[in-house]
């Protein structure tokens, strides 16, 4: 743990000295990228420099009180030493709560996309579910939605849903749920009971600001066309939904929820820059594959983390092994107990990789 701070620290004053350069304070966009990060890392490092104080403090307390002389001196030497070493243990742990929630990525906002999977209506109502289910965990949380875009069923359902959670913790609330979730159930339309499985694929990404991925006009293909809904009829006059190409890349994010083409382009943008960082991400895990070790699964989209069984009225997260019977409570937004879950695993797999 203290090899990486040390790390930080190392980043945190090559930081300091990029901004009193003068060559960095004429670029606007670097001052900013350069505070932000410096901003992020100083709680870390100033819990760090405390903790190394009073090292040194106790350092001196205890050759204080292991030097023969005045008895009364030696025993308030002894109590400043258990003193000492309380702060220590307090710090310590305040330092490694702080490395393993993900210093200041735990309060990113997120780009959260559902997709229906297989199944064909049952996916695609199941998605619209766990939307519900994702909204109101939010709420209970304090965090805000908005949705970015959805794409509409003549079932009432939903092809795709994409939207933004922000506020406290968002990232550290929401950053288990990439992957496969898979929902057992007797659909509406089954006359003899069966029970049919069908599967949603969640994405979480850490949503990016622009000075963290530069996007070139040049790079863009923008066009714009009237939003649909169920059927592919169209629902605006308009043309106000956009679809955007990102050349370099191939991805493509279209966006039509709202009725102001501009807004749709700005929601759309926001998507793509979400995509370009986890893509860039994912690279460098794939470099460094330590990383893998202190995840709590892969946090590939086709790894079937958990599964919604109606008729037994269970959850069952697969990588935790934890089975939840209060199937509605949890649909109802109370995924507390297992998120909990997967973070204290989450720790332990670092602390076992550390």
């Amino acid at each position: 743990m203290f090899e990486r701070l040390k790390a930080i620290v190392s980043r945190f004053e090559e930081l300091e000295r990029k901004l009193a350069d003068p060559a960095v304070l004429s670029a606007r966009e670097q001052v900013q990228q350069y505070s932000k990060e410096l901003a992020g890392l100083t709680p870390l490092v100033h819990l760090y420099r405390k903790h190394e104080r009073l090292q040194e403090h106790l350092r001196q307390a205890q050759a204080m009180a292991a030097k023969p002389g005045d008895a009364e001196m030696k025993a308030l030497a002894v109590e400043e030493v258990a003193q000492l070493q309380r702060a220590l243990s307090q710090t310590s742990r305040a330092l490694e709560e702080r490395l393993l929630a993900g210093g200041g990525d735990a309060n990113r906002p997120v780009i959260v996309e559902i997709r229906a999977g297989t199944g064909g209506q049952e996916a695609s109502l199941f998605v619209g579910d766990l939307f519900r289910m994702y909204s109101k965990y939010a709420a209970r949380c304090g965090l805000k939605i908005e949705t970015m875009d959805s794409h509409t069923t003549e079932s009432g359902g939903f092809k795709e849903i994409i939207f933004s959670a922000s506020g406290p913790g968002a990232w550290q609330q929401f950053k288990f749920e990439s992957g496969t979730h898979r929902v057992q159930r007797v659909p509406a339309t089954e006359a003899q009971g069966r029970i049919h499985t069908s599967a949603v694929t969640v994405a979480v990404l850490p949503e990016a600001e622009e000075v963290e991925v530069e996007i070139h006009p040049k790079d863009l293909e923008i066009d714009v066309y009237r939003s649909s809904g169920p059927g592919g009829q169209s629902v605006n006059t308009a043309d106000s939904a956009v679809r955007i190409t990102h050349r370099p890349t191939g991805l493509v994010v279209t966006c039509q929820d709202e009725r102001s083409q501009l807004k749709n382009k700005q929601k759309a943008l926001r998507v793509l820059r979400a995509r370009l960082l986890d893509r860039f991400q994912a690279e460098q895990r794939d470099k460094i594959s330590s990383d893998r070790k202190s995840q709590v699964g892969s946090g590939d989209r086709s790894e079937k983390i958990r599964t919604y069984n109606f008729p037994d009225h269970r959850v069952t997260d697969h990588r935790v092994g934890l089975t939840i019977h209060r199937l509605e409570e949890i649909m109802d937004g109370d995924l507390g107990e297992i998120i909990a879950a997967l973070a204290g695993a989450e720790k332990q797999q670092r602390l076992s990789a550390a």
